[in-house]
Formats: structure tokens, sequence, C-alpha cells
């Protein structure tokens, strides 16, 4: 089941929350900021010991202080204008976190944000159709997918998108 909300990422109970990432793991602005205070300094420790991670790819951690389990953490592309294969990156990051998911048992719910649509600035209705179609694509390997969005104009993009 695919849901869309327009909520705090961070005060979902479910399985796994996905924090859009830097390369670095680094605790950064947006999402990823207040992914890393609500779960509190031991992930970014976890985030050190992991190291990184490739743009495209994605990575797992506990929640910590979070109420959801893990935190899955995915590096999305930075928007170059289109023509530096940044949709196929995004359909990357998007199956790295589906993998991810799927490869530790017990991750049955999965809560998502609009993937590389803030600082790094892909458009929103395009990220939309990707994350869509990449939901669609794992739906049956989960019970729900959320799609957590910061704003209403994503709210309705993405409910474009899954109609």
């Amino acid at each position: 089941m695919i849901e869309i909300v327009r909520a705090d990422i961070t005060t979902l109970g479910v399985d796994a929350i996905v924090n859009a990432a830097n390369a670095e793991l680094f605790p950064g602005g947006g999402v990823c900021g207040a992914i890393h205070r609500a779960a509190g300094p031991d992930l970014a420790a976890a985030c050190r010991e992991i190291g990184g991670c490739d743009i495209g790819g994605a990575v797992i951690t506990p929640g910590f202080a979070l109420p959801a389990s893990f935190v899955i953490h995915a590096v999305g592309p930075i928007w170059r204008g289109g023509h530096a294969g940044e949709p196929d990156v995004l359909r990357a990051t998007y199956d790295s976190i589906f993998r991810v998911a799927g490869a530790n048992a017990g991750i049955r719910s999965i809560a998502i944000p609009a993937i590389s649509t803030g600082i790094y600035g892909y458009p929103k209705d395009g990220a939309a159709r990707i994350a869509a179609a990449a939901m669609r694509a794992h739906e049956a390997g989960f019970d729900r997918i959320i799609a957590c969005l910061f704003d209403e104009e994503s709210v309705r993009l993405y409910e474009l998108a899954l109609a």
C-alpha cells in the first residue's frame, strides 16, 4: 500500500525511514539534519563508522532515538540541468533504498522523503514521477510505503504521479 503524507518523517512509527543523505553521511540541513537531531548523536557515530555512501546508493543504520527502527541513508544526485544522467541516478537511488530495505528482514513499512528535491535542486515534478514508479515497482514487497513530504506542492505532484 502506497500512502502520501505531509508530515515530519522523524515522527513516523514505521520500520524504516529514509534519510536524504550526503555522500559523506554527515549531519546536514533539511530532512538530513532533522533526522540526525531526532535520532541523537549515536546516528552520527554510526554514519562515521560506515564512512560514506556512493551517489545513487544507500546504507542502513539503527534508528536510535527515532520511532523508526532503522534509517536508510540514500544519496541522490545533485541537479545539473538534466544532462548529467540525473534521472538514471535518481532511479538507482530509489532502487538502492528498496534493495537495502528488502535485505533487512522485518522491514515491512518504510517512509521516504522526496530525494534530491531540497538543496540538491532536482525538479519536484520529475522526481515525483521517478519516486512513484519506484514505489509501484516495489510495492508488493512491503506492507506500507509512505511518501513523506514537506510541502503541499510535493503532495500534489506525488498524487498526480501515482494517479
